[in-house]
């Protein structure tokens, strides 16, 4: 524990007193020297900084005159431009502003103290620097909280706009404050949340703090039972959520589509959140995937965006004219349960016939029909082809047409079945 406080003599505080325009003006000339940074900054910003290296060593001059034995309170020194300050000086910039004030002032103590003050004065100033260093850490403390804050509820309005689909003015407002107006290459990611101590915050940060480690920027936010992440700057979303997937609670964890920018993820957010219902349906399904996987079961689960994309990518170019002996092959090859020799009985041709048009519907369409899984979504697609060529029934027949339908669909699903069992 410290004594009490030496003060110093009449001759030497008047001394300092006096100085106060000396120092300042050395002050703002040592730092032009010897601090880059502070020489790149606009000239706005380097008078807030010299207006705060004005107040420390007006601050100080006031306190070392005083003859109370308290502790100086330094943090009035930033109370006048606080937000300023730290928005243009980083917190180790601050503390260059610090040690620089404290060498000019050390740099005229002989010429300042009075005969045996020399020691007290340095020492006033060593303990004044320690509270200014503390104030700034308080400073910079704050605002720091306070932005995260701001920045948390941003980051929950962004990715609500996204899950809703509003790519208006506000969301890309609320993106560029953020740091999200030019991000590129941005994935949709969701899965459960995990069950960390201390709830939602703790599970978001790791996640944030995990998927950067790797240079990908993220929005995370917790809702209700599922942990949203939409990942930003990467067109390897897949490897970055394999190793992050520890983040993450139990289950299933899926990747909606990569999109451009922001102001398209709300179809990489659809695509995930039709992709998580649509898992339990596959019970072997991988711990990640991407949307695209389950679109058998999202077409089931009545997704009409995963019932377009399946006859656009299989029905479409299979039923056209110059595919038709393709089509008949693949219906032929599911129909037979997969058999090279009854297909090509059902289609009076030679077994590798059969085996070079399975060849080419896997170039044209990009599934496998000797896969069991590729085959049962070729099988979905082709009946949802069928479905959509089906003229629309009038308002009469509409019930007993729509049982027809739905009849046609669950007669093909079983054959799916029996096809890949």
């Amino acid at each position: 524990m410290s004594g009490p406080r030496q003060h110093p003599s009449a001759a030497t505080s008047r001394a300092v007193e006096r100085s106060s325009g000396e120092l300042s003006t050395l002050a703002s000339q040592r730092m032009e020297e010897h601090l880059g940074w502070y020489r790149d900054l606009s000239a706005e910003e380097r008078s807030q900084v010299g207006l705060v290296a004005q107040a420390g060593i007006s601050q100080f001059i006031a306190w070392f005159h005083q003859e109370e034995s308290h502790p100086p309170s330094a943090i009035s020194i930033f109370a006048n431009a606080p937000q300023e300050l730290t928005r243009s000086v980083s917190l180790r910039q601050t503390l260059d502003l610090v040690r620089t004030v404290v060498d000019v002032v050390e740099s005229r103590v002989e010429s300042l103290a009075g005969p045996g003050d020399e020691q007290l004065l340095r020492e006033s100033v060593l303990r004044f620097s320690r509270e200014i260093a503390f104030a700034a850490a308080e400073v910079y403390a704050g605002a720091a909280e306070a932005r995260g804050a701001w920045d948390a509820r941003l980051e929950a309005l962004v990715v609500d706009a996204v899950l809703r689909g509003e790519a208006d003015d506000s969301m890309q407002s609320r993106a560029s404050a953020l740091g999200w107006g030019d991000v590129a290459d941005v994935t949709f990611v969701v899965g459960s949340t995990p069950a960390v101590p201390g709830g939602a915050v703790p599970a978001v940060d790791d996640l944030r703090r995990s998927v950067r480690q790797h240079g990908v920027e993220a929005l995370a936010i917790v809702q209700r039972s599922r942990l949203i992440a939409i990942l930003g700057g990467t067109r390897e979303a897949a490897r970055v959520v394999e190793s992050v997937a520890g983040c993450f609670g139990p289950g299933p964890i899926v990747l909606g589509p990569t999109v451009p920018h922001l102001f398209a993820a709300g179809r990489s957010a659809r695509a995930a959140l039709s992709g998580l219902v649509a898992a339990a349906a596959w019970p072997d399904a991988p711990r990640v995937f991407e949307s695209d996987v389950v679109l058998p079961e999202r077409a089931l689960a009545g997704d009409p965006p995963a019932r377009r994309i399946l006859v656009d990518r299989i029905h479409r170019p299979l039923a056209r004219a110059s595919h038709a002996p393709l089509l008949q092959t693949a219906t032929a090859y599911l129909e037979t349960g997969g058999s090279l020799e009854a297909s090509a009985r059902a289609l009076f041709v030679h077994p590798n016939t059969v085996r070079y048009r399975l060849g080419r519907i896997s170039d044209v369409t990009g599934y496998d029909l000797t896969s069991p899984r590729e085959a049962w979504t070729v099988r979905i697609a082709l009946a949802l082809g069928r479905l959509a060529a089906t003229p629309a029934p009038s308002t009469a027949s509409t019930p007993t047409a729509v049982g027809s339908a739905a009849s046609l669909l669950l007669e093909e699903t079983s054959k799916v079945s029996s096809a890949t069992s």
